[in-house]
């Protein structure tokens, strides 16, 4: 799978406006210069159906399910869904301690194709811990997708684990500007 070619420079411009400049700290502890702001693409509802418009080039035929990973894979999994047709499940990193206590809600996975669905792909560690929480639950899971690669080892990532990585853009592709480098 690749990313797809269709994406114009407004587009990518409009989606680096979402990088922002100022210290960003990751999960590992890593501190980012800027970053991609899940929030500002989310919160544009003609950016975010845009975006979901030139991602469903990149959902690979045979997909029963799209899943979205906590947070930010939540909103393009319901304008992907809207855009494709299909339903959509929802990834939290950990099950709900209350109420329903699961980490899997929406649409079943059980016995179905699920597609990985997230924002921002860098080492790949999260897509693929929720890779394994989908495969748990009985889904089938071979691809995923983001809006943003950064080459951080994601795609080696993935791929050794049978999953191969669909990125709208690369890291590279957006336009130099304050905040581009997410």
């Amino acid at each position: 799978m690749t990313r797809t070619t269709s994406i114009t420079a407004v587009l990518s411009a409009r989606i680096a406006a979402a990088c922002v400049d100022g210290p960003f700290t990751l999960a590992d502890g890593q501190v980012l210069d800027s970053y991609f702001d899940e929030f500002r693409l989310a919160g544009d509802p003609q950016l975010l159906h845009d975006v979901a418009k030139a991602m469903h080039a990149l959902v690979p035929a045979g997909a029963e399910v799209l899943a979205g990973v906590e947070l930010g894979g939540i909103p393009l999994v319901v304008a992907l869904s809207a855009v494709t047709g299909l339903p959509g499940a929802f990834l939290r990193r950990m099950p709900k301690r209350y109420g329903s206590q699961q980490q899997i809600e929406g649409t079943q996975v059980e016995g179905r194709r699920v597609v990985l669905i997230d924002d921002v792909v860098r080492s790949g560690g999260q897509l693929l811990s929720m890779a394994h929480v989908l495969r748990v639950a009985g889904g089938h899971v071979s691809d995923a997708l983001c809006i943003l690669e950064r080459p951080l080892g994601g795609r080696v990532l993935l791929d050794e684990h049978s999953i191969a990585l669909g990125s709208l853009l690369h890291e590279n592709d957006l336009p130099a500007s304050p905040g581009a480098a997410s």
